[in-house]
C-alpha cells in the first residue's frame, strides 16, 4: 500500500484527509496519462454522501483540464462502475465512496479498463504527482475535455442485473436495506422488475445518513423488519453496494461465509462449479472450511481484502470467492464484489432448490470467534518475537483440529489483531489472552484498542 491509496482506494475524512485538491490532481494525472495517443474517456460514479458531489466536480475539473472526457453515472454502485468501465471500453473508472464508513469520510476508488482495481504501479505514479508534480500542461481550445451525462450506462447495468435472474420472483416477499446509499433507487427497481413483493428500508438519503443504523454493518433493523412483516428473505447492502448480507425468514443473519457455502454447494449440485475452489480471506470462519470439506469442495485463502480474493480468482480461474463481511465475487458475472448480484444468486439458489434460506444455510455452523486488537510498539518486531511466535504455536496446538488462532497486523494502524476460533468460547478467550500476555512479557504491549 502507498501513502494515499490502500487496498480499497484513497479514503479519509472529506475536506481533511481527502480534499478537492487531491481529487483535482488525481483527475489531472489520469486525464494526462490516458490521453497520450487518443482522447481519454473516464467514467465516474458516486454514492450519496454530501461530499461526493464536491469530489466529483474536482475530479471532472482535473480530467477535462488535462484533455479527457468525463462521463457521469451520477449516484450508482461501485460494481456498476466496474461493469460499465469494462463493457463500454472506458480507459478507466472512478467511484467516489467510502463504502461502509460514516458520511463524513469519503474515498476515491480507481478501476482499470478491465473492471478490476487499478494497478499498484499507476497508483504510485499518481501519489508522486499529488506530492511533487506540477508539470502537466493544461489542455486548450478544442482539446479541453467535456463532462457528459451518462445515466444511460447506469440504466444498462440495471438491465444486465435483471437478465441474471433464472426465474420470476413472483410470490416472494423480499426486504431490502439500502443503507441510504447507492442502491436507494436501483435495488427496488431490480426486484420489482423481477416480480418480487418488494419492501424497502433506509432508502431516503439526505447526504448525511448513509450507513447510519442501517445497511450491512447495522443489520439489526432489517432482522426486525423481516420478522415483523413475514418476509421470505432480506438483503442488506453497504453504502456503495459491493457488499451484501442476508436475513433468512426466521430472522437469522446469513453472512458472507454462509453465502459462499450455500452458493458453492448449489453450484456443485447443479454442475456449475467444476473443479473450481472457493477463495476466501484468512478471516473466514473455520466453520466454512469444515462445511466445504464435508462437501468435497476445495478452497484457497488470501490476505484480508477483496482485492486479493479477486486477484486469486482471476489467476486461477475460480468462480466464487469473498469475505465474511459480504464482499462476494461471482466471477462469471462480475470482477468485483457486487451486492445486487449476490442477492440475485442467493434468490436463484432458493428458487431453484425450492428451499428457504434458513435450510440452505443451516449445514454450516459458525465457530465462536474472539478477536482483540492490541496496540504494540512495533508490529513486525512483535510478530517476529520468538516468545510471541511460540505462544501462537502453543495455542494452535492446544486447540488442535477443532480450532485455530491467527495473529496479523493492521494495514493502517499500529495494531495487531489476535483471533481465535473454537467450538468452546471460553477456550477461545483463554488462547487470545495467552498470546496477549506473551506480548506483555516481551515488552511489546502498549494497550488494548
Amino acid at each position: 500500500m502507498g501513502k494515499y491509496f490502500g487496498t480499497d482506494g484513497f479514503r479519509g475524512e472529506a475536506g481533511k484527509e481527502l480534499t478537492v485538491d487531491h481529487a483535482f490532481k488525481i483527475g489531472r494525472y489520469l486525464g494526462s496519462y490516458f490521453s497520450k495517443d487518443h482522447k481519454a474517456r473516464v467514467v465516474i460514479g458516486k454514492d450519496t454522501r454530501r461530499s461526493s458531489y464536491m469530489l466529483e466536480s474536482a475530479l471532472c475539473a482535473g480530467l477535462t483540464a488535462s484533455g479527457a472526457d468525463a462521463y457521469l453515472l451520477h449516484v450508482t454502485t461501485t460494481p456498476s462502475v466496474s461493469y460499465i468501465t469494462r463493457i463500454d471500453d472506458f480507459d478507466c473508472g472512478i467511484m467516489i465512496s467510502a463504502s461502509h464508513n460514516p458520511y463524513y469520510d469519503n474515498g476515491i476508488k480507481l478501476i482499470n479498463c478491465e473492471g478490476d482495481k487499478m494497478e499498484e504501479s499507476l497508483l504510485l505514479e499518481i501519489e508522486n504527482y499529488i506530492d511533487n508534480g506540477d508539470d502537466i500542461p493544461y489542455a486548450t481550445g478544442e482539446a479541453i475535455g467535456e463532462t457528459i451525462d451518462y445515466s444511460s450506462g447506469r440504466n444498462r447495468y440495471v438491465g444486465y442485473l435483471i437478465t441474471l435472474a433464472t426465474r420470476s420472483y413472483k410470490g416472494k416477499k423480499v426486504g431490502l436495506d439500502c443503507a441510504n446509499g447507492s442502491t436507494w433507487m436501483m435495488a427496488k427497481s431490480v426486484f420489482d422488475a423481477l416480480g418480487a413483493d418488494t419492501h424497502v428500508i433506509a432508502n431516503h438519503p439526505d447526504g448525511l445518513n448513509i450507513n447510519v443504523d442501517c445497511g450491512s454493518t447495522h443489520i439489526e433493523n432489517l432482522r426486525k423488519f423481516v420478522v415483523e412483516n413475514g418476509l421470505d428473505v432480506g438483503f442488506a447492502f453497504d453504502g456503495d453496494a459491493d457488499r451484501c448480507l442476508a436475513i433468512d425468514e426466521k430472522g437469522n443473519i446469513v453472512n458472507g461465509d454462509h453465502i459462499m457455502y450455500l452458493s458453492a454447494r448449489y453450484m456443485k449440485e447443479s454442475g456449475m462449479l467444476g473443479d473450481s475452489k472457493v477463495v476466501t480471506t484468512i478471516m473466514s470462519n473455520m466453520g466454512l472450511y469444515k462445511a466445504l470439506d464435508e462437501l468435497g469442495i476445495g478452497y484457497e485463502q488470501t490476505p484480508v481484502g477483496d482485492k486479493y480474493v479477486a486477484e486469486n480468482m482471476k489467476k486461477n480461474g475460480h468462480l466464487i470467492g469473498g469475505e465474511q463481511s459480504g464482499h462476494i465475487i461471482f466471477w462469471r458475472y462480475a470482477t468485483t464484489g457486487d451486492g445486487l448480484i449476490t442477492a440475485i444468486k442467493v434468490m436463484e439458489a432458493m428458487l431453484e432448490t425450492k428451499l428457504p434460506l434458513s435450510t440452505l444455510a443451516a449445514p454450516m455452523t459458525m465457530y465462536p470467534q474472539v478477536l482483540k486488537n492490541v496496540i504494540v510498539d512495533d508490529k513486525d518486531g512483535t510478530l517476529n518475537d520468538p516468545a510471541v511466535k511460540a505462544a501462537v504455536e502453543k495455542a494452535g496446538q492446544e486447540l488442535g483440529g477443532n480450532g485455530r488462532v491467527l495473529l496479523r497486523k493492521s494495514g493502517t494502524e499500529p495494531v495487531l489483531r489476535v483471533m481465535s476460533e473454537s467450538l468452546d468460547l471460553t477456550l477461545c478467550n483463554e488462547k487470545v489472552d495467552d498470546i496477549i500476555q506473551s506480548m506483555k512479557d516481551s515488552g511489546h504491549f502498549v494497550k488494548m484498542k
